[in-house]
């Protein structure tokens, strides 16, 4: 049996083209089904997210496998066979077995260390068990792979260090308060990224959220999705005075906050910390009012370095990562290779019960009148006997040995199973 990987990604094909392989969740389990009613195919698991689609095989051929499967997805999904063929990769064997450890470990992630891969495999996982479309070899696999992952996550620090613009905002807040829950903080403008720091921010606790906009009615509707409170954009200086963490992305093209205004209300606020990014371009804060006590004003600059730094950080992290990946596929690589030997381990059992059970058969008819007792006793010595004559092929095969396919001709021939 040999482990197969087809899928594609962010790296090997654009948005389109992943839209159109996407499996919804009602749809799944068919594709499932339908790959499992390909000929060679023993068991099926199917990963589909938004940067990628892969199915994860358990096949007895190989080269058949891989063709049939992928026309298979092409039709399923009624994409051109020659279009959907080159943006493919197929894996087979150990390196099949690399890839899901390291998509596992968000090794392979479009961004490096997020956590959201592991949930959406043990997502998929989960479904293609409840389908019983997994067996023996998938389901050790995926069990493996998860286990790598929180391995990863346990012995490294890949996913610490924010390596995004928001989620670095975010952080940095931390840094500044001991806590955020009671803090007071306000979203200035509606731009996208600052936006989604606010998004962030809010689920760290904070229950105070003022939202402040140039169109007032757009302030309410943003300062619904934070269960927070709309301010007109003229009077957001004067909130300032209450406000611990202000969130800034106007569009302006000026400053909206100077620094005249804002040594007003630091003094009234008696230097209490303030944390301001300004995540405009161009700016929408004087960058001098950075220069004031108690103030820490971050641009996209300021965020952008703090990005690249955690970013270094988490590619050597991910250094000690791949290390990890390959342990731990060598220990995958052995014991697939001990599977090799069961069928044989077992029709030598088989053989080895089947000679004793016809033995005893005939000797308990040549002892007329025997009783119950004596015959447990005779059979328990003859299973002994039979244990022990097959104890030295058994561990023989099971052990790791480089000469292993050679013994399973050996024992196969010897006892012509």
């Amino acid at each position: 049996m040999s482990i197969i990987t087809i899928g594609l990604n962010h790296k090997t094909a654009d948005i389109e083209l992943r839209e159109r392989l996407a499996f919804e969740k009602d749809k799944i389990v068919f594709g499932l089904q339908g790959l499992l009613e390909l000929e060679t195919i023993q068991e099926a698991l199917i990963v589909s997210t938004c940067n990628r689609v892969e199915i994860y095989l358990s096949a007895s051929d190989e080269t058949q496998s891989v063709v049939s499967a992928c026309r298979f997805l092409a039709k399923f999904h009624n994409i051109d066979f020659e279009k959907l063929d080159i943006a493919l990769y197929k894996h087979t064997g150990m390196e099949s077995v690399k890839h899901i450890f390291r998509v596992a470990g968000s090794l392979d992630s479009m961004v490096l260390g997020e956590p959201q891969i592991l949930g959406q495999i043990k997502e998929a996982y989960d479904l293609a068990l409840s389908a019983g479309a997994t067996g023996l070899i998938l389901n050790k696999l995926m069990k493996k792979a998860i286990s790598v992952a929180k391995r990863i996550r346990t012995e490294t620090r890949i996913s610490e260090n924010a390596v995004s613009i928001s989620y670095t905002a975010v952080e940095l807040a931390k840094k500044i308060f001991e806590q955020l829950s009671d803090k007071t903080f306000m979203l200035l403008g509606a731009g996208e990224m600052a936006e989604l720091a606010a998004k962030h921010l809010s689920r760290t606790g904070v229950k105070n959220v003022l939202v402040a906009n140039r169109t007032y009615e757009r302030a309410v509707a943003l300062a619904s999705e934070f269960n927070g409170t709309p301010v007109r954009f003229e009077d957001f200086k004067e909130k300032l005075l209450t406000t611990d963490i202000v969130i800034c992305s106007t569009g302006a093209s000026n400053y909206v906050l100077n620094k005249t205004e804002m040594e007003i209300i630091v003094k009234k606020r008696k230097h209490k910390p303030m944390f301001l990014i300004d995540i405009s371009v161009p700016r929408n804060i004087d960058p001098e009012i950075g220069n004031l006590d108690g103030v820490f004003l971050y641009d996209i600059d300021n965020l952008q370095d703090v990005v690249d730094s955690n970013m270094s950080q988490r590619l050597i992290e991910a250094n000690k990562a791949e290390q990890i990946v390959k342990e731990e596929l060598e220990i995958f690589n052995k014991w697939m290779h001990a599977l090799d030997a069961v069928p044989t381990i077992i029709a030598l059992r088989n053989a080895a019960d089947q000679i004793k059970n016809d033995e005893l058969v005939k000797l308990f008819n040549r002892l007329n009148g025997i009783g119950e007792q004596e015959k447990k006793a005779i059979e328990a010595m003859a299973g002994s006997i039979v244990n022990k004559l097959i104890h030295s092929p058994t561990a023989a095969l099971k052990a790791e040995d480089e000469d292993r396919d050679m013994l399973i001709c050996a024992v196969n021939k010897l006892y012509k199973l």
